[in-house]
């Protein structure tokens, strides 16, 4: 790897006008890695979205198989990242090698995917309609509708998940394959993994011909605020806290040119188990709900935090073998410490509320967080206390009882906006309790069946989304082909001659994509 150390990317290019020095610390000991990093100046985010406005003309015109294939040159330099490199993820996030190696599979594959997208030419959402000379009273012109890329897209990089939704992950790959130039803020918990990654997309920007600030990377606090409300950054891209989602979205509003932010924020992602699914198979239940709680540490976004039950026999067995395995998880290094920090003060309210019960785990002590188990009654969500909404981002869960169906109806409508709901029964109360699935979609993005929401699949289907406050925007997602449509607008061209038409709306069809011509879908 090309030495860059104290260095930001600017415009494809690397510049070393920071006098302020970053370091990346090992997550393990919080000791400094020999990596240092300048803090970008106001002036450098100016000439990084300076120059992605700059390539966004020439990258937006390019052809869709040109950038798909931009994209799979930076899959193929991300998989040929070596052992040094995951050593280096390790020892920034604490995660482990076969998790990290795991990670950029998914990264590298969506890249790939998102390739697969422009080939197939879907994405344009081609629309013509044939002018009607004759019609009456008035005549139809020809109009035609295609969508384009929005322009430079601000992608704020996730510390949870340091591949798969930071540098090269999901919101870069979808803005890259909208034709939006990225320019990515890097995020203090992993520095030195997204410099390794941003050296895999500069060469594969070089290598596949991209204009000069395709991509652009910036480090360092405070310089969010300069990003986000610079005229040439058309949308962003962000994943983390509510209090950081909230703060880019005011700040994107309050711009002269307004823009939108695509933020996912905080969500409990509430388990309801059924009585037949406990009274058959309760122990099973117990056992592999704690192990999805304290997958990974409990750092998902998709974390189980809130588990509804029925008042029945059987669960409270569940809730006591439950407990049990919550008590038995072992204790885990987290990404770093400000989220250790952040899941001490979350156990602290959850440890001073009056209203709620402390089930198991260990003193939350030293320098790994204990896996903790929780019970509150259910008067306290119907009434609106907030603390129960409220993500706890760690091993940690709470379970609530409820009195009959009704009352756990009025508990789902009391959640808030979520990304994932999961409902573990048996087929035939499935089928009984069929009236939840309706009170969820109001409620979700994301409804499972029987299984656990740790885990999210990188294909066209997948939904990883919801209504606030478990994303700003909840017509989008940011896992899935899907994401694309975040950043890409539609236009309309009225008697446009053939020969002056983009290819995509040319009576020819020459790409070859489906279209909805005069109302019927068409190749």
């Amino acid at each position: 790897m090309t030495s860059i150390l104290g260095h930001n990317y600017i415009g494809g290019q690397r510049s070393a006008q920071g006098d302020t020095w970053l370091h990346s610390l090992d997550a393990s000991t919080g000791e400094p890695l020999p990596h240092r990093f300048s803090q970008a100046t106001e002036a450098q985010v100016d000439a990084a979205a300076r120059a992605a406005s700059a390539a966004f003309p020439i990258y937006r015109n390019l052809s869709a198989a040109t950038r798909a294939d931009f994209l799979d040159a930076i899959a193929d330099e991300l998989d040929a990242l070596g052992d040094d490199f995951v050593a280096t993820v390790c020892r920034e996030t604490a995660l482990p090698a076969g998790r990290i190696q795991g990670e950029r599979g998914r990264t590298s594959g969506q890249m790939r995917l998102f390739a697969k997208v422009l080939r197939r030419g879907d994405f344009y959402g081609a629309r013509i309609d044939h002018a009607l000379p004759e019609r009456q009273p008035l005549p139809r012109p020809d109009l035609r509708q295609y969508r384009i890329g929005v322009g430079p897209v601000a992608v704020f990089g996730a510390s949870n998940f340091p591949l798969a939704f930071s540098t090269a992950g999901g919101d870069t790959a979808s803005a890259l394959a909208a034709g939006c130039p990225v320019v990515f803020k890097a995020h203090s918990g992993h520095m030195a993994t997204a410099e390794w990654v941003a050296d895999a997309i500069l060469r594969a920007a070089e290598r596949t011909g991209m204009p000069a600030g395709v991509f652009n990377m910036i480090y360092g606090g405070g310089v969010g605020e300069w990003l986000v409300k610079h005229p040439a950054i058309q949308a962003v891209g962000f994943t983390g806290s509510l209090k950081g989602g909230n703060a880019l979205c005011r700040m994107a509003a309050e711009r002269a040119q307004p823009i939108p932010v695509f933020a996912e924020m905080s969500s409990i992602n509430p388990v309801i188990l059924l009585p037949d699914a406990l009274q058959a198979r309760g122990t099973t239940i117990a056992r592999e709900l704690s192990g999805s709680v304290t997958l990974g540490c409990g750092q998902f976004c998709t974390n189980p935090g809130l588990i509804l039950g029925l008042r029945s026999p059987a669960f409270s067995a569940f809730i006591e073998q439950f407990a049990a395995h919550m008590a038995d998880q072992p204790a885990q290094t987290m990404l770093n410490a400000g989220t250790l920090a952040s899941y001490r003060k979350g156990l602290e309210h959850l440890h001073g509320h009056s209203g709620i019960r402390h089930l198991a785990g260990a003193v939350q002590t030293g320098t790994q967080a204990q896996p903790q188990l929780f019970q509150a009654d259910v008067s306290l969500l119907l009434n609106g206390d907030e603390l129960l909404q409220e993500e706890v981002f760690g091993p940690a869960t709470l379970v609530i009882e409820v009195e009959d169906q009704t009352q756990l109806s009025a508990a789902i409508q009391a959640l808030r906006g979520q990304l994932t709901a999961t409902l573990i029964g048996e087929p035939d109360e499935l089928r009984t309790y069929g009236w939840l699935s309706e009170l969820l979609l109001e409620k979700v993005g994301r409804v499972l069946l029987n299984g656990y929401p740790t885990g999210v699949e990188v294909c066209d289907a997948m939904v990883h989304g919801g209504p606030y406050p478990a994303t700003s925007d909840a017509r989008g997602t940011s896992v899935g082909t899907l994401a694309i449509d975040r950043f890409l607008r539609p236009v309309c061209f009225q008697n446009y001659p053939g020969e002056l038409l983009p290819a995509a709306l040319q009576d020819a069809n020459p790409l070859g994509i489906p279209r909805l011509v005069n109302g019927e879908h068409s190749r």
